[in-house]
């Protein structure tokens, strides 16, 4: 008695292309018994209501709103430059490490904080010092520079 040519594992492989090959066929019956070619324009068409949700209804005329083209702004409109009367402003150091070089100081005129890096002092400060610097605007926010010790 001969033994089979076939082993188990080409049977096996042989039976999931022939279900691949099947699911295949019975995907594309699906899709052609769900054809959407013959719809008219109109049937196709969806709107947007004036909620933004989309909608098989076309919007009431009377509800549109006019819009002037120029009223439009693309992008985020630049902030001017704030200029104080007086540059030199004064303040207390509310936090300052020295072994990192940076602190903050708070405003006595607008009460924010203002970074102040090591490089920006021009005497030595600590924390709870009273002092008067000049505000200059750094990439992340506004930045004490010439710090000095208020007498």
């Amino acid at each position: 008695m001969g033994k089979s040519q076939e082993t188990f594992s080409k049977k096996e492989n042989e039976k999931k292309r022939l279900k691949k090959k099947k699911d295949k066929q019975e995907k594309k019956e699906e899709r052609q018994a769900n054809n959407k070619k013959g719809k008219s324009l109109e049937e196709m068409m969806a709107y947007i209501d004036e909620n933004g949700n989309i909608s098989a209804t076309p919007p009431d005329p009377r509800k549109k709103k006019i819009i002037n083209v120029e009223d439009i702004q693309i992008g985020v409109s630049k902030q001017p430059d704030i200029e104080d009367g007086d540059p030199i402003r004064t303040g207390i150091v509310t936090f300052f490490n020295e072994s990192k070089g940076y602190g903050f100081i708070k405003d006595q005129q607008t009460q924010e904080s203002i970074f102040v890096h090591i490089n920006g002092l021009i005497d030595p400060v600590k924390e709870n010092s009273k002092v008067t610097f000049e505000v200059e605007m750094g990439h992340k926010g506004p930045n004490a520079v010439s710090v000095k010790i208020a007498k």
